[in-house]
């Protein structure tokens, strides 16, 4: 983007940090300080429909533009490249229209891939190479899997489904004309802290204020739409222990205090990617969600 080159005062502004922490709204206001647009960097939010338990905040953006919410209809495939490519395509818009992007999410793989500019390649279901492997033990996979990829997962070795599904990638990342994605940007990263205690209080808030608006209530209309069970399990959290509820195998009490656990465990997950990458080389600028994030990020963003 030459918006990241050609403007250093201009770089593009990336937002994370764990949930229930504040994130679109100091993303809305930078993009109003900045003549900015927000890009969205969350792997549930591309689908719609589910705006309550994936807290789309819509009612946050007022008529602050956005992007990359709603694109897809739920249980729709949708991998990490297909999510680079729309976001390369907004990136690319974005800069056509000189607007400022303000990325913000917590997905962390996805922004892990932004951030460090994670190479992907189009690689479908390839058949053909699937009836020659048919035969191929476990064993004789993961040493081609090893040939392809050194650097392999080690969980690629583990399943048969997903070793032929890395060996499929794996020879597509051979194949030149393979079609690719690669983000490159370099923008500043603000990180939003929040103390154990005080977050664990901001998800259980923000937990009953979604049950208030709806959220089983949106869950039900994601049924009645032809989700399965098990699609709202994978969905996780929010749809998954609501579908629970629904199916009288939680009562009303028993799925908050668990559901809230399991979001407080995925907000520190997220916080561990976070510092992960941080190891690897990405500078994050971190701020007190609680200590007027958004002065101190105008303060940080104007010096």
């Amino acid at each position: 983007m030459s918006i990241a080159n050609d403007n250093p005062n201009a770089r593009p502004v990336v937002v994370l940090g764990p949930t229930a922490c504040g994130k679109t709204r100091l993303a809305v206001a930078l993009a109003r300080a900045f003549a900015g647009e927000v890009v969205s960097a969350d792997s549930r939010q591309v689908f719609r429909g589910m705006d309550i338990g994936t807290g789309k905040d819509l009612q946050d953006y007022g008529d602050t533009p956005y992007h990359l919410i709603d694109i897809v209809d739920p249980g729709a495939p949708f991998s990490l490249f297909d999510y680079l490519g729309a976001m390369q395509r907004t990136l690319d818009d974005l800069d056509a229209r000189e607007k400022r992007p303000i990325i913000a999410g917590g997905s962390g793989l996805y922004l892990d891939a932004i951030l460090r500019g994670y190479r992907l390649v189009e690689a479908p279901v390839d058949p053909l190479l699937r009836e020659r492997l048919k035969h191929h033990d476990q064993e004789r996979l993961n040493a081609l899997l090893a040939s392809l990829r050194p650097l392999h997962n080690t969980t690629d070795t583990q399943d048969r489904e997903r070793t032929l599904r890395a060996i499929e990638i794996a020879y597509a990342e051979l194949n030149e004309d393979s079609p690719s994605v690669q983000i490159s940007i370099d923008p500043v990263v603000i990180g939003l802290h929040c103390d154990n205690d005080r977050l664990r209080a901001r998800i259980r808030e923000r937990l009953e204020t979604r049950l208030d608006e709806g959220l089983i209530e949106e869950v039900e209309s994601l049924r009645a739409e032809g989700l399965s069970w098990r699609q709202l399990d994978e969905l996780g959290l929010e749809y998954r222990y609501v579908a629970l509820y629904l199916q009288e195998q939680l009562n009303r009490n028993d799925m908050m205090q668990k559901l809230a656990s399991a979001i407080y465990l995925f907000a520190r997950q997220q916080v561990k990617w976070f510092r992960r990458m941080e190891r690897q080389g990405v500078a994050i600028h971190w701020l007190e969600a609680d200590d007027a994030p958004l002065d101190n990020a105008l303060a940080l963003l104007r010096r």
